[in-house]
């Protein structure tokens, strides 16, 4: 009802979200005023608009990783370089999200993944992930991951995975960053 409806409430505490977009019952039986509005809505639930947000979001929490490492850690180098003698295939540097590199030159690439909703994202990196170890092993390198968000713990078979062929895992809370950083300076 309150989808259908919400709009029409006479309520002065009813949010204008409600309002503004819970009228669709009002257009039942006028199809022109009808289709005009769920195409216009299409925007809101567009998997290419999740897919922008999902990045933006992932993008601030790997932002605020960068910087949290950056204050705990004043005289480590913590940006997106790459990783010296690493890459994917001949050509092309193996990129990650933050390379972590100790004042003694000990290297840990850090992988960032904050999801709300469920996507590929998570499995990507599971895919990789034994891959990504064994390469930075063998090159003398570490591997951590900043894993949280509902869209991630839902996919338990990926985070099991990764979990396996990560040197450190932790979730995105300053408690947890600081098991990261604790782990990080073992690297010294």
């Amino acid at each position: 009802m309150l989808l259908l409806f919400g709009g029409s409430a006479i309520n002065d505490n009813i949010p204008n979200e409600i309002i503004e977009k819970c009228i669709i019952g009002t257009m039942l039986g006028k199809t022109n005023e009808l289709e005009t509005f769920v195409k216009q809505r299409y925007i809101w639930v567009s998997r290419i608009t999740g897919g922008a947000e999902a990045n933006t979001l992932g993008q601030l929490t790997q932002h605020y990783v960068k910087e949290y490492l950056e204050e705990k850690l004043p005289n480590w180098s913590i940006n997106k370089d790459q990783l010296p003698k690493v890459s994917q295939n001949e050509r092309t540097s193996l990129s990650v999200d933050i390379v972590v590199k100790s004042p003694s030159g000990k290297f840990c690439a850090v992988e960032v993944s904050f999801q709300v909703t469920t996507n590929s994202t998570i499995e990507r990196k599971a895919g990789q992930a034994q891959a990504r170890q064994e390469l930075l092993h063998a090159n003398g390198h570490k591997i951590a991951y900043v894993i949280d968000g509902a869209g991630n713990f839902a996919r338990q078979s990926a985070l099991k995975t990764i979990s396996q062929y990560s040197d450190c895992i932790v979730s995105f809370q300053d408690s947890e960053l600081d098991t990261l950083v604790k782990f990080l300076k073992t690297l010294k």
